[in-house]
């Protein structure tokens, strides 16, 4: 049975760009899987801790050697760390904050990150998984853009998904989306206007794609 790991880290809530899209990916999947599962996670309406010392040292003691406190610490990171191997497909809304990934989606990939088992080893535990990011942010950050270079949200996360955890990592990128609330944009309305249609359909899209690879 599939299973699709959901995360959204938006804090706009119904007005979120990256939000409407995941949304579209997820409906297409459950589309496609009406007997899967959705492990859903909104970081906005319940974030995570950020991961403290007592369970990041557990992870590197073994199981059945670690003493009650450090079980205790371990039991919200080994969980979270569980749910994405559980997943056949990881889908993350990450607008882009202040040039780079929200805070909270940093706290989940520090737990998620673990040495020898989901990333830093030879045969990382999510590995081969695929993975779609959607990352929207206010202007362009495209070459050619005065704004190009300063986008630490897509290269951040392709070294932490791609390169360290080994999944096989999909961006879809809602752009110019202060375009209808920002008079200076004005002439962009059309630009945004098109980019979220052609997100919603990525998604879409991406969601049939990934079902039929999973059913083959």
């Amino acid at each position: 049975m599939a299973t699709l790991l959901h995360i959204d880290t938006s804090f706009n809530g119904d007005n979120s760009h990256s939000r409407a899209v995941t949304a579209a990916f997820r409906a297409a999947w459950e589309a496609e899987h009406p007997e899967g599962t959705v492990i859903y996670r909104d970081l906005a309406a319940e974030p995570i801790p950020h991961l403290e010392a007592a369970a990041y040292y557990a992870g590197g003691t073994a199981p059945a050697e670690r003493s009650p406190e450090e079980r205790a610490a371990f039991e919200l990171r080994g969980r979270l760390i569980e749910e994405a191997e559980r997943a056949d497909v990881i889908l993350l809304g990450a607008p882009m904050y202040n040039y780079t990934i929200p805070s909270t989606l940093k706290a989940w990939l520090d737990h998620v990150f673990m040495v020898g088992r989901t990333s830093i080893t030879e045969n990382p535990t999510l590995a081969g998984k695929r993975a779609v990011v959607v990352t929207s942010r206010g202007g362009s950050y495209r070459e050619g853009t005065p704004q190009f270079g300063n986008d630490y949200v897509e290269s951040y996360l392709r070294l932490t998904l791609a390169e360290l955890f080994g999944l096989d990592v999909t961006f879809i990128v809602p752009e110019l989306t202060l375009a209808p609330h920002v008079p200076a944009m004005s002439g962009l309305v059309p630009l945004f206007e098109a980019s979220r249609t052609e997100s919603l359909a990525a998604a879409e899209s991406l969601a049939k794609e990934f079902s039929v690879r999973l059913a083959a």
